[in-house]
């Protein structure tokens, strides 16, 4: 049964009171943004510092917190990046290759490459960073396998090895969820009860449909999500999922496995019904995104942000639990930042009306 919330809460109360269904006194804000748009910000308010940033903004914000880098290597995947420019003076950072993308067979990929592993990373500031972000939701542990798979073999060529190739599919997403899976247990337990959420995650959506079927995306990550959710929750963590584009067909498959937020509900793409959402999966699921960053953000006026802002605060928030508004994905570089403001400006007023 909801109480009444508090009059005041802090950052990290409204958070969590959000992820546990509880009434918070004011919608819970979160921000997703690209440097370009953060530095755009920051200059914007006069700040120098990303917690004087959450501060100028009145949001609450999640903190992520992340091992370092010790091995040799140029980054997890051991690729060459380089900087793709998309315009209003922003970059990308891309693969320049995908490093398996050229093998046939397993002995093929066994002899050229090495896997990343948790041996190679240092986990032994994210106390520290915990500590240093205590006035804060925290979220640590990254696992998205499909993500991975396509950064070291190529989206095409992943698809192709669903079908034609299933013992490399299988034996890379093993491969994977091994570093994966390591590696946030240890995050985990550096962060010593002090973390609230942790990503087990994946893209299966495109903007109009799945990227595989329901049954084959099952039939290869099926297990996987079920050891990696049973980890995170074995910490009384979170689950927080995101998973873009038209894939409301995978919710059911989801929230059977045992998520507990699902980002970043875009709610423009074939499929999705936020209020139906809310009804069907309100008391299970916590709701973190919504304010579309392809159409409305970057290009609307402002009184579309507000627009946008309240049919997603009507929909997922008029009990007053279980939504955090944020963008649905990074906020891109040629957005106006007085949209930006808007979205947050208008986010608090109009919960006052709520």
């Amino acid at each position: 049964m909801n109480t009444m919330p508090k009059q005041e809460m802090t950052h990290k109360e409204r958070i969590l009171a959000a992820l546990n269904h509880q009434p918070t006194n004011r919608i819970p804000l979160d921000y997703w943004g690209v440097p370009e748009t953060t530095e755009k910000l920051m200059r914007h308010f006069g700040v120098s510092s990303y917690p004087e940033l959450i501060k100028a903004l009145d949001i609450d914000a999640i903190i992520g917190v992340d091992p370092k880098l010790v091995a040799d290597r140029k980054n997890i995947w051991d690729i060459e990046m380089r900087k793709v420019p998309i315009g209003n003076n922003a970059y990308y950072d891309e693969p320049m290759s995908a490093p398996l993308a050229d093998y046939e067979t397993i002995d093929e990929i066994e002899a050229n490459y090495v896997f990343p592993t948790a041996d190679m990373f240092d986990y032994s500031g994210i106390r520290e960073q915990c500590k240093a972000n205590e006035g804060f939701a925290i979220i640590g542990g990254y696992i998205s396998l499909t993500y991975f798979y396509e950064i070291i073999r190529g989206t095409e060529q992943m698809l192709i090895d669903f079908v034609a190739f299933p013992e490399i599919a299988e034996y890379i997403f093993e491969k994977l969820h091994e570093y994966a899976h390591e590696n946030t247990k240890r995050i985990l337990d550096a962060g010593d009860g002090k973390i609230h959420l942790s990503q087990v995650t994946d893209d299966f959506g495109t903007q109009n449909s799945l990227i595989a079927s329901p049954e084959m995306l099952d039939k290869y990550l099926g297990k996987y999500y079920e050891e990696n959710i049973k980890l995170v929750k074995s910490y009384d963590v979170k689950v927080f999922h995101h998973n873009d584009g038209a894939m409301t067909p995978m919710l059911p498959w989801l929230v059977n496995k045992g998520i507990d937020v699902l980002n970043p509900l875009q709610w423009h793409l074939p499929g999705w019904d936020l209020q139906q959402i809310k009804k069907d999966y309100g008391k299970k699921l916590c709701f973190h995104g919504g304010i579309d960053n392809q159409d409305v953000l970057p290009f609307g006026s402002e009184q579309d942000v507000k627009n946008e802002v309240e049919a997603c605060m009507n929909a997922l928030y008029a009990d007053k639990t279980g939504y955090i508004l944020a963008p649905c994905h990074n906020i891109q570089a040629n957005t106006p930042i007085e949209n930006v403001i808007t979205m947050y400006n208008h986010a608090r007023q109009y919960s006052k009306c709520m």
